[in-house]
């Protein structure tokens, strides 16, 4: 079997997170390979006593061709690991050193014990639906989103003002700090945040969800993601914020933007452990009662 394992941003806390994960993998015998800035930190901060082969881009790790991509870190990393994968159908293994872990949801007590189970073949693959992303006036390399397209307000405290059609109809206008399109994945991230409903893996639906709307009835409005959808936004300042998951655009006024649904997955791991209904138990706490 051959991995490739990813991460970015590290906290001196990982360290030992990194170490365990790397010395699994070194006794299992299976190759391998690093991306160069988690290799970095290996080399700077832990006592490995190894040198592992690294990968720095999208058409490296192609060309490895891993069975699986893991991820150390938190939901981020895997928004940022997409980029990545792309449509490549690699398959990613999210190992939780941050906070929430939505989709990065392995504990990282848990990870000698997900691997083996990788290792035997025991696991499901989640396939997750992605957004994709036209606009004329934007130069896009990577137009598509796991969690969520945003618009929202640029060096204003003042709303915005977003139209939205759906299948070439008007729907509405939203006067608001930004407006959300979310997948079923992006339902547990900002979606949520500002009220919008969790949708199960798999719900060939997305979501609307408005920021801070002035109008209290503008509430969020579940679609089927066959829709075709347009979005036009407004400032007094004439430039606007667009962001797909963490990568963020500047948008003129008025420039029109059209979201549909990508014509890729992203295939997300899930072991026994970690379901998306446990997880949305262990994250949210729910049926948890001080009571018992």
């Amino acid at each position: 079997m051959k991995l490739a394992v990813y991460g970015k941003k590290f906290s001196a806390e990982a360290r030992e997170d990194i170490e365990n994960l790397h010395s699994i993998l070194v006794d299992s015998g299976c190759d391998f390979k690093v991306y160069h800035r988690l290799n970095d930190f290996i080399k700077g901060h832990c006592d490995l006593g190894y040198s592992f082969n690294e990968f720095r881009s999208h058409e490296e790790l192609i060309e490895y061709a891993p069975d699986f991509l893991i991820t150390v870190g938190g939901d981020g990393t895997i928004l940022d690991a997409t980029t990545l994968v792309r449509d490549s159908g690699i398959p990613i293994l999210g190992i939780n050193t941050g906070r929430l872990g939505f989709l990065s949801n392995v504990n990282r007590k848990k990870v000698k014990e997900n691997l083996e189970a990788i290792f035997r073949n025991d696991f499901k693959l989640s396939q997750r639906r992605l957004l994709h992303l036209e606009c004329e006036a934007l130069d896009l390399e990577l137009p598509f989103a796991l969690n969520e397209i945003t618009v929202s307000r640029k060096d204003t405290t003042a709303m915005v003002t977003v139209e939205v059609y759906i299948n070439g109809e008007f729907f509405n206008n939203y006067w608001a700090d930004g407006l959300i399109i979310a997948t079923p994945t992006g339902s547990t991230g900002y979606s949520l945040s500002c009220n919008g409903p969790i949708m199960m893996p798999g719900s060939e639906t997305l979501v609307i969800t408005p920021i801070a709307p002035h109008n209290l009835t503008a509430r969020p409005f579940v679609i089927p993601n066959s829709s075709d959808i347009e979005l036009k936004v407004y400032s007094r300042e004439g430039q606007n914020l667009v962001s797909l998951d963490s990568r963020i655009y500047s948008l003129p006024n008025g420039e029109a933007l059209s979201i549909r649904l990508a014509d890729f997955t992203i295939g997300l791991v899930e072991t026994a452990d970690h379901t998306f209904a446990q997880t949305l138990r262990n994250k949210l706490m729910w049926g948890m009662d001080k009571r018992n």
